[in-house]
C-alpha cells in the first residue's frame, strides 16, 4: 500500500498545501522538476537553495535576535514550518542551539508560554476528557509513536507549577531526542495533562491557555492518570512512556505504580540519577580515588536527589557494598535541615537515607561535620553553595566534587566561576545548566553539564530499536557507564567530567547499545538482536536530509 508521503498518490499534498506541510515542506530547497510537478512554480520565489545554505540563512537570522526568549520563538517556529530543516540547523549548532530550545531558555519560555503562543505542538490533554482519553490520542496524526514525553506541569525545572504552559518541556525534550539520540520525528509526541494549576498569577492571566481551575487530587487524579496510561498503551502499544516535571508526591507514586507493567520512566528521577552517577565515576578521575571512596552530600531530596542516591547505590552494591553501607555513603539535607532518624516529618522516599546523627539545621555545620568529598546541588535554590560552605569542602578536600545541577541557571546552587575562584581552582565542577569557560590564575576550565540530555535520547533509542517492553534500572546504570566511557583524557585535562555536546550523537549510540544490550539479556525485547549491535543502531538514527520528490 503506497505511503502518503509518496507523491504519486492522490492523497500527497501539493501546492500550498505542501508548503504547510513542516514533515514534507522543503521550502526554496524543492527543485525545478518538483516544482513543475507539485504545482509550486510561482509560489516559490525562483531561486533554489540547497539546505546548507538555508541553515546559514536560518543561523544568521537566529543571531540576530536581541534575546534568548526571541531566539526561542524563532527556532521553534521554524520546527512547525520546515521540520527537516530545523533539526539540520539544531544537529549543525547543537550547541549554541541547545541552550535555547532547552534549558535554560526554555524555563523562560514556558514561564511566558501563554503569550508567546502561536501554533499549538503535540497534545493537551484535559481533566475534562475523563472517558475519552483514547479518543483525544487518536486525534494524533502519526501512527506509530514510539516516545511519549508527558507533564502535568506541576514541577518545571525549578520554576513550579505551570500548568498547562508546561508545554514546553515536552516539545524540547523530544527536539533532543532526535538532535541527540537520532529518534525519528515521526515517532515522538509531547503530550501535556492540564489538570488545573494552584499558580494564582496564571488562573488570573487572560491569556493563560490552559484551564481556568484548581488542580485535581487525590483518587480523581489516580484515576485520570490510570486512564491516560491505559489509553496509551490502548492506541500506541509500542510507546515508551517518560515522565517530565511532575512533584514529588506524583512522580514517586505514579513510577513505582506501573514501572513493573508498562514501558516507562521518569527522567527527573532515574535521567538525573543516571546523569550524575556518570559524572562520579568520571570526576574521581581528576579528584582521586573511584566512586567507592566517595561520601555524598546532597543539597535537596525530592525525585532528583533521591534518583541519583538509589542509583549511587545500586553503583556500590554492583561492587560489593550491602544496602546498609552503600545508603551509608548518601546524606541529604533539605529544607528543614539533615535528614536523619531523628526526625519525625520524613516522607516515605526520603525514609531508607535518614541516618543517625543528631539535627543539623545548617548546611555549612553539615558540610563541617560529614566532611563529604562532593556536594550535589538538587535544591532548585540559587546561590546555596556559599563562599563559606565551599571553602569548607576546599578545606577537607585537595579536589572537592561540586556538582551544582539546579535547572534553570538563575537556580544553580553557585556558578562555575564561583566554584573555581572560591576553592583556588581546585573544585571538580558540573552544573544542569551550562556555564562558560573560566579562568583561575594560569589554568583554563571548560565546566562540563551534568544535563539529562546526556541519558535519555539514548535510552530512548535503546529501548525503540531493541522493542523493549519495560525500562528497568539496571538500563540506567549501564547508560551511565557507557557516558563515563566517553570522557576523555582532554576532557579531564580541562576540568570536564562530561564529553561535549559536540559529541552527544556518538554518546547516545553507545547509551542505546548498552540499553538494548539489557533488554536483549533479561528476554525484554521484542526486536530481534542484529549481530552488529552499535553498528546497527548508527544505521537506524535519524538524518535530517530532504527527500526527492521529482
Amino acid at each position: 500500500m503506497p505511503k502518503q508521503t509518496d507523491p504519486a498518490t492522490s492523497g500527497f499534498p501539493r501546492g500550498a498545501d505542501l508548503l504547510n506541510d513542516p514533515v514534507l515542506n522543503k521550502g526554496t530547497a524543492f527543485g525545478e522538476a518538483e516544482r513543475d510537478a507539485l504545482r509550486l512554480r510561482g509560489l516559490l520565489p525562483p531561486r533554489v537553495h540547497s539546505i546548507e545554505e538555508q541553515v546559514t540563512r536560518v543561523m544568521e537570522n537566529f543571531r540576530r535576535k536581541p534575546t534568548p526568549l526571541e531566539q526561542y520563538i524563532n527556532i521553534m517556529m521554524l520546527q512547525v514550518r520546515n521540520e527537516t530543516l530545523f533539526y539540520r540547523v539544531v544537529m549543525d549548532h547543537l550547541e549554541e542551539t541547545m541552550p535555547i530550545i532547552y534549558t535554560p531558555t526554555v524555563g523562560e519560555a514556558c514561564e511566558r508560554y501563554g503569550h508567546i503562543f502561536s501554533r499549538p505542538r503535540g497534545l493537551f490533554v484535559t481533566a475534562e476528557d475523563r472517558g475519552y482519553i483514547a479518543d483525544i490520542l487518536r486525534n494524533w496524526p502519526r501512527a506509530d509513536v514510539r516516545i511519549i514525553v508527558v507533564t502535568d506541569g506541576e514541577r518545571i525545572l525549578g520554576l513550579g507549577d505551570l500548568g498547562a504552559d508546561g508545554m514546553g518541556i515536552p516539545v524540547g525534550k523530544l527536539a533532543l531526542y532526535t538532535a541527540c539520540g537520532g529518534v525519528h520525528p515521526d515517532h515522538c509526541l509531547p503530550v501535556t495533562l492540564d489538570v488545573g494549576t494552584e499558580n494564582k498569577a496564571l488562573l488570573e492571566d487572560p491569556l493563560y491557555i490552559g484551564l481556568r481551575r484548581r488542580r485535581l487530587r487525590g483518587a480523581e487524579y489516580s484515576d485520570f492518570i490510570d486512564e491516560f496510561v491505559n489509553a496509551v498503551r490502548e492506541v500506541f502499544p509500542r510507546a515508551l512512556l517518560q515522565l517530565e516535571d511532575f512533584a514529588n508526591h506524583n512522580a514517586f507514586r505514579i513510577l513505582h505504580a506501573y514501572r513493573d507493567r508498562v514501558c516507562i520512566f521518569d527522567d527527573d528521577i532515574q535521567g538525573t540519577g543516571a546523569v550524575a552517577l556518570a559524572g562520579l565515576y568520571a570526576a574521581p578521575r581528576i579528584a582521586g580515588g573511584t566512586i567507592a571512596d566517595q561520601t555524598v552530600l546532597f543539597l535537596g531530596a525530592g525525585e532528583a536527589g533521591i534518583g541519583i542516591g538509589d542509583m549511587i547505590v545500586a553503583a556500590l552494591r554492583e561492587q560489593g557494598f550491602s544496602e546498609d553501607a552503600a545508603r551509608a555513603r548518601c546524606w541529604f539535607f533539605d529544607s528543614r535541615g539533615l535528614v536523619a532518624r531523628t526526625r519525625t516529618d520524613l516522607v516515605e522516599h526520603k525514609r531508607p537515607y535518614a541516618h543517625e546523627h543528631p539535627p543539623v539545621t545548617d548546611f555549612l555545620e553539615a558540610v563541617a561535620e560529614l566532611r563529604p568529598t562532593a556536594i550535589v546541588g538538587v535544591s532548585g535554590q540559587p546561590a546555596t553553595f556559599t563562599r563559606d560552605v565551599l571553602e569548607a569542602m576546599a578545606r577537607v578536600n585537595p579536589r572537592p566534587i561540586v556538582f551544582a545541577l539546579s535547572n534553570p541557571t538563575s537556580k544553580s546552587e553557585c556558578t562555575a566561576e564561583q566554584a573555581y575562584h572560591w576553592t583556588e581552582g581546585r573544585a571538580v565542577f558540573a552544573s544542569g545548566s551550562p556555564f562558560g569557560t573560566v579562568i583561575h590564575g594560569d589554568k583554563t576550565f571548560v565546566p562540563g553539564q551534568g544535563n539529562n540530555a546526556y541519558i535519555f535520547p539514548g535510552v530512548g533509542l535503546g529501548v525503540v530499536v531493541s522493542g523493549a517492553r519495560l525500562v528497568t534500572d539496571e538500563m540506567f546504570s549501564e547508560a551511565a557507564k557507557a557516558l563515563a566511557e566517553r570522557v576523555t583524557k582532554h576532557d579531564l585535562e580541562v576540568g570536564r567530567v562530561y564529553p561535549p555536546f559536540s559529541k552527544i550523537r556518538e554518546v547516545s549510540a553507545h547509551i542505546a547499545a548498552a540499553v538494548a544490550e539489557v533488554a536483549w539479556k533479561n528476554d525484554l525485547a521484542t526486536e530481534r538482536r542484529p549481530q552488529d549491535v552499535l553498528g546497527y543502531i548508527q544505521s537506524q538514527m535519524y538524518q535530517p536530509n530532504y527527500r526527492s520528490y521529482a
